[in-house]
């Protein structure tokens, strides 16, 4: 065990951590790189140029004559996947803290130590991209020194794109590192970090040995759930998965025992023998808490079943997604499902088109609400269609976050403007270094769940960075507004809305559905209501047809009788007509502005 060392990469997004874990792979020999990000592996990572999944893989360095095996863990940088994050550092005892020379420390670097802190992970401060010509080595370093208070020659300057520093990367990471702590002849107890569906060997748990060993063919069970199984393979991985006889205390590795439905294994569970289990299950990370809820819906109603499938399999790779059933008077059958923000919100969407062939239509993204009501109950509320009747409230609350935004001195009117404009309160600032600051607000979530991270980006030219931790409810006036077609609420567009913001954002609803929605042969009568009171309304004019081109001359009668026939028509086409709402209507509410 002495001879093994698990750590993680941790840094804001596009710090260049991936790049990093290329090099270190290529150093050790464990792979020859053909082409960047090996371990991106997913067509939308590598599209987007973002890590959405962290990726475990063993290397093996030899110093003084000796083998050492590192198991190194790529994670995400993005705020939205921060459980990524939380899941790889439990599963670790030392963290690569990477910070790209040219930007210095962002918000999300900050959030991401301090998780690593709290679990006392030993922190290796590395900076990264020194070889560009706008870098700033210096300044970064007084930076690093000042927020985890290290000695300057700690920290290690290195360049993923040529190379230079990794060997002193991989040499700290075996001095500085603890080796894991556990003993092999204890009882087994294994914690898993992550899961992977396979068509053809059903759900492989991915997971490090805390305690005792495991071989190949042992009979496992799963504490959580207590459901039993036999360990049909065990290995380590490497670029593929490489079978091994048996994994002991210390090591990360995979086991496959045919499980085929995805409800059996939780992340966060233990593993143990059945014959000789342990005592307690491993105290892992927290549990997920979805932030942001929409209904997700089957573009075919008869793909119901087809869909539920699809976010099961999805869900294994990714535990923060939660759904539930719903239903929708506009829409028919699907999902409410939770998801940690805007980001993987559209991951999601993306991912079971391409990964299971399902498109989807996704309703306006709004978050969960505190409901009180007269008689003292109070009721949490994911849907603006759950909440109880007007009359029976007695008031709402809604969850507060507080923000961190770190920006230059020069973006700091508008983007504090940005946030009073979203019913921010400024709890205070600090300068972090030279001209930059560190802003602390309050801000309600529902206000920054659309569009507040695109407006922040393009305010600060792309270098302010934000990330959130949620505080608290606080009671708040909002209101149900409702968008009704020819008179009939659609549901799957009703929103709950500040009371100061409701008429502007009814009005500016039905603008924007009036160019959407096509025109069928009668009036459509678009209209945002409060209750049972009006506040807008546009209308989409019917598609004429001239039925007096024939009548030509004789008495004006005979006009009369065929514009008396039509508007019968018209009438009768109106009771059995149906408004078809296209998806690009539900997609432009998140993009009113």
């Amino acid at each position: 065990m002495e001879h093994i060392r698990n750590f993680c990469i941790i840094a804001h997004i596009d710090h260049g951590k991936s790049t990093l874990a290329d090099r270190m792979l290529e150093y050790t020999g464990t792979v020859a790189i053909t082409e960047n990000q090996v371990l991106d592996s997913m067509d939308l990572e590598r599209e987007r140029g973002i890590t959405i999944k962290s990726h475990a893989i063993q290397m093996e360095y030899k110093k003084d004559g000796q083998t050492y095996l590192l198991n190194l863990i790529d994670t995400p940088g993005h705020v939205d996947f921060s459980y990524e994050v939380s899941r790889s550092i439990a599963a670790c005892e030392g963290a690569l803290l990477v910070v790209d020379a040219t930007q210095g420390v962002q918000a999300q670097t900050i959030s991401n130590l301090y998780m690593a802190i709290d679990h006392d992970l030993e922190i290796i401060p590395v900076i990264n991209k020194i070889d560009m010509p706008n870098a700033m080595p210096e300044e970064v370093e007084d930076e690093i020194v000042e927020l985890i208070g290290c000695d300057r020659e700690e920290i290690i300057r290195a360049s993923g794109k040529t190379g230079e520093g990794v060997d002193k990367i991989l040499e700290a990471i075996v001095n500085r590192t603890p080796a894991p702590v556990g003993d092999a002849s204890q009882p087994l107890q294994a914690l898993i970090f992550d899961s992977i569906f396979n068509p053809f060997r059903g759900i492989i748990t991915i997971c490090k040995i805390v305690n005792g060993t495991i071989h190949k063919g042992d009979k496992v069970k799963f504490v959580q759930t207590g459901m039993e199984y036999d360990a049909d393979e065990v290995g380590v991985l490497r670029m593929q998965m490489e079978p091994q006889k048996s994994l002991s205390a210390g090591e990360v590795g995979y086991i496959i025992s045919g499980i085929k439905e995805a409800t059996e294994v939780k992340v966060g569970d233990t593993v143990t023998h059945m014959d000789n289990p342990c005592a307690k299950a491993i105290s892992g990370f927290q549990e997920v808490k979805p932030m942001v809820f929409a209904g997700v819906y089957p573009i075919d109603p008869a793909e119901y079943e087809n869909l539920r499938t699809s976010l099961e399999k999805l869900q294994l790779n990714d535990a923060a997604l939660t759904f539930s059933p719903e239903s929708s008077q506009a829409l028919g059958f699907g999902f409410r499902c939770g998801f940690l923000g805007l980001l993987h919100m559209e991951i999601v969407q993306e991912r079971l088109g391409r990964e299971f062939n399902t498109e989807v239509i996704t309703t306006v993204p709004n978050v969960s609400y505190m409901v009180h009501d007269k008689m003292g109950n109070k009721m949490e509320v994911h849907n603006p269609s759950g909440l109880p009747d007007a009359t029976d409230i007695d008031y709402i609350e809604e969850p507060y976050i507080k923000a961190n935004i770190i920006t230059g001195a020069d973006y700091y009117g508008p983007i504090v403007r940005l946030c009073l404009d979203k019913r921010g309160e400024l709890l205070g600032q600090d300068y972090v270094s030279g001209n930059r600051i560190e802003l602390r607000l309050l801000i309600p979530l529902g206000e920054i769940v659309i569009d507040f991270y695109d407006k922040l980006k393009s305010i600060s030219k792309g270098y302010a960075s934000f990330d959130y931790t949620i505080d608290s409810y606080k009671p708040s006036k909002l209101i149900k507004l409702d968008i009704l077609l020819n008179g009939d609420p659609v549901d799957a567009l009703s929103t709950l809305t500040h009371q100061d913001n409701a008429v502007a954002f009814g009005r500016r609803m039905c603008e924007k559905l009036k160019e959407l929605i096509p025109r069928q042969q009668f009036d459509i009568a678009i209209q945002a209501a409060i209750g049972s009171k009006i506040v807008a309304r546009e209308t989409v004019k019917q598609l004429r047809k001239d039925v007096l081109a024939k009548c030509y001359g004789g008495d004006v009668s005979r006009k009369r009788k065929l514009l008396e026939k039509q508007k019968k028509g018209k009438k009768r086409m109106k009771q059995i007509g149906n408004v078809q709402v296209p998806q690009k209507a539900f997609l432009a509410v998140l993009k009113l502005d």
